[in-house]
């Protein structure tokens, strides 16, 4: 279970197969995204690895849907 503590503890940047964890995706998935450019964060492209901002991962997890109507 990914918890938002334990996603801070990976450090500044993580690879694509940890964040599609986070995600839900398995690891294929995440790379098939990555390369696709549809995976929910930015990608970095670091020589032939791909790296993935914990900071962008966070936010997406915390981000509020600005377009639903509050809950009454």
């Amino acid at each position: 279970m990914w918890t938002l503590e334990r996603i801070r503890a990976l450090g500044a940047v993580t690879d694509v197969a940890t964040a599609g964890e986070i995600f839900g995706l398995s690891r294929s998935s995440a790379y098939d995204m990555a390369q696709a450019g549809t995976l929910p964060v930015p990608v970095i492209k670091v020589g032939s690895r791909y790296r993935v901002s914990v900071t962008a991962i966070i936010a997406v997890l915390t981000a509020t849907d600005a377009t639903r109507p509050p809950p009454t």
